[in-house]
């Protein structure tokens, strides 16, 4: 169970760096960037890219068991 919440997470963390680095116009990407927006400005996608590095390597503590 751990592999599968693990490579959930990975996937998420991956898709928000992806998006972030790309500056995608996804429309449910554009909806967490007009969220982040309001607090973060113009680093939004530098915070996206930042916070997607982290959830992929929480992601992949979770599907090892460290976590």
């Amino acid at each position: 169970m751990h592999i599968l919440w693990g490579s959930l997470m990975i996937a998420a963390g991956l898709w928000m760096l992806v998006c972030a680095s790309l500056k995608s116009q996804f429309v449910i990407y554009r909806l967490i960037v007009a969220r982040s927006k309001m607090l973060w400005g113009d680093n939004v996608y530098r915070f996206h890219q930042i916070s997607g590095v982290l959830v992929i390597v929480f992601g992949i503590l979770v599907a090892l068991g460290i976590v």
